[in-house]
Formats: C-alpha cells, sequence, structure tokens
C-alpha cells in the first residue's frame, strides 16, 4: 500500500513555520536554525506567498553579496511554488521533487495550508515501505504467518 501525504502528515506532525514577507532574511535564518529545518513558508492575510530555503539564501543573498540583515525573504523568497494535496502518495511526491528540483513540498486543503514535507520525510517514508515489502515478502517466501 503506498502512504498519502496525510498519512505522512499523521506520523511527522503538522507544524508548519512560517515567516511573514517583510522579516528579514537574518530573522528568518535564525528562526530555521532555532527550529533545525532547511526552510520556512511565507505567508500574509492572503495566505501562501512563498517558500525561503537554505538555497535561497546561498545563491541569492551570499553569491549576490546581499546583506542578510538588510534584505526582507520576499526579495528572494521562491514564488513559483510546487504544491501538493493531502491525498497525494508519497511516490507522486518523490517524481513532484525530483522533476521540479524542490526539497519542500506546502500541502494544501482546500487552499488551506496543512503542513509541509521534506524530501527527507519522503526518502524516509519510501524507506519504510520497502523494509514493510520486504519482510512481508520474506515471510511469504519461508512460509512464516
Amino acid at each position: 500500500m503506498t502512504a498519502t501525504v496525510r498519512q505522512l502528515l499523521q506520523t511527522k506532525g503538522s507544524k508548519v513555520y512560517t515567516v511573514p514577507p517583510e522579516t528579514t532574511v537574518l530573522e528568518a535564518l535564525k528562526q530555521m536554525a532555532a527550529q533545525d529545518i532547511g526552510a520556512v513558508l511565507v505567508t500574509d492575510s492572503s495566505g501562501l506567498r512563498g517558500i525561503f530555503s537554505e538555497r535561497d539564501y546561498a545563491r541569492k543573498i551570499i553569491l549576490m553579496g546581499r546583506m542578510s540583515r538588510d534584505t526582507s525573504v520576499e526579495e528572494v523568497m521562491s514564488s513559483d511554488l510546487v504544491v501538493v494535496g493531502p491525498e497525494a502518495t508519497v511516490a507522486d511526491c518523490m517524481n513532484l521533487m525530483t522533476q521540479n528540483r524542490v526539497r519542500h513540498l506546502p500541502v494544501l486543503e482546500s487552499g488551506r495550508l496543512v503542513g509541509v514535507i521534506s524530501i527527507g520525510d519522503v526518502v524516509k517514508a519510501i524507506m519504510t515501505q520497502q523494509e514493510l515489502m520486504i519482510s512481508e515478502l520474506e515471510s511469504y517466501i519461508t512460509g512464516a504467518r
């Protein structure tokens, strides 16, 4: 059986860390470090606006010679988002992440942000599914039930 995003969120939790668009890059980085996460979602009263990740920091701040304390996340966030719904499968997520070269997928249900999953979450879920399948096949082959 293929796990869904909803099941994944039930296991890992649906806590989402967000910042408003005017937050400085430095403040966003502090929050990311404090929570030990690689990205924060950027939201305002109208909903999800973008995502700011370690990759955005490396490519749009460091390499461009910008200052973290003088730049808002809105200026450097990724706004062309790839999102999923809670009924998407883990395999669907892996395909989306690979095709679009993204490491985080916001989860929207009826237009409302309900979670975020990372490439690590997806890989862990796939490994768990494969371990279960191997165990079931071994039991079947050896006749143990």
